[in-house]
């Protein structure tokens, strides 16, 4: 039988995401002096079900891997810039068994999803995307760069992660300013997985 772990957070995220070129992403690492042991690898698993129903809520689901630590995550959209976060920290063999589809084991998470209307039996792996990160406080809260690789793609982003939203946005449009990157609003992370899926799909 499987251990379940106790351990669950739920907070509230308030973030601002831009795109980058290749070039921008580089132009940032040197400018802040990031090390290679500054960067950290997480692995993301979404799921959904077949009719996407996740999607249509505004809502994501996946399983991080860490060196440090395994969570399963569910973020629901609040608002424009904020999503309600509910995670479980699970073990790599509750992981395991839940990306081969034998049992859903991030109780809190289960238990928000039912409340969505959606049945864990229903829900399956979509596919995994991998992201080198940088996090670094600024301005009272946290920058991020990210570098991400999924199917055939390769993309390049900056957050800004804080407890103030509009406070939070006029720092991360300053910053923009101040490192020369035009705005162009990202999409998550599993959005762009997924309309990656639906390319090379056809």
């Amino acid at each position: 039988m499987l251990r379940k772990e106790k351990t669950m957070a739920q907070e509230l995220e308030i973030e601002f995401k831009n795109i980058l070129t290749k070039q921008q992403y580089e132009n940032l690492i040197k400018k802040f002096q990031v090390t290679d042991e500054m960067i950290i690898r997480q692995t993301n698993h979404y799921f959904d079900t077949m009719d996407f129903h996740l999607k249509k809520l505004f809502s994501g689901l996946r399983i991080r891997e860490t060196k440090k630590r395994i969570v399963c995550t569910l973020k629901e959209r609040t608002a424009e810039n904020t999503h309600l976060e509910t995670t479980d920290e699970i073990s790599k063999e509750q992981a395991d068994s839940m990306l081969a589809g034998k049992g859903f084991f991030a109780e809190s998470v289960k238990a928000k999803l039912l409340l969505l209307g959606v049945q864990v039996d229903q829900l399956k792996v979509f596919g995994t995307l991998t992201t080198d990160r940088v996090e670094l406080s600024y301005k009272g809260g946290t920058i991020v760069f990210d570098h991400s690789f999924y199917l055939n793609c390769d993309d390049y982003e900056v957050e800004y992660e804080t407890d103030e939203e509009s406070l939070g946005k006029e720092i991360f449009e300053q910053f923009l300013k101040d490192n020369n990157i035009p705005k162009q609003v990202a999409d998550k992370k599993i959005a762009r997985f997924m309309n990656a899926l639906k390319l090379e799909r056809g």
